[in-house]
């Protein structure tokens, strides 16, 4: 759960990155539109992601080195 949250944190990062250095949305681009279902799935998603990310950084675990 924790790759597929940060994979979904990457794209949403990258997303916002060309929206700012090129006013481009690669989401919307994809799937028809920022308002087409596919796009605001998408969008859910990594908005949940970030949510869900969160947790990650008062996490506890032991480091494998």
């Amino acid at each position: 759960m924790d790759k597929f949250a940060l994979i979904l944190v990457i794209i949403g990062a990258i997303n916002w990155g060309l929206i700012a250095l090129f006013s481009f949305d690669l989401v919307a681009a994809i799937f028809g539109g920022q308002l087409a279902i596919f796009s605001r799935l998408v969008y859910g998603l990594v908005g949940l992601a970030g949510l869900y990310c969160i947790t990650l950084l008062f996490d506890e675990r032991e480091r494998v080195d």
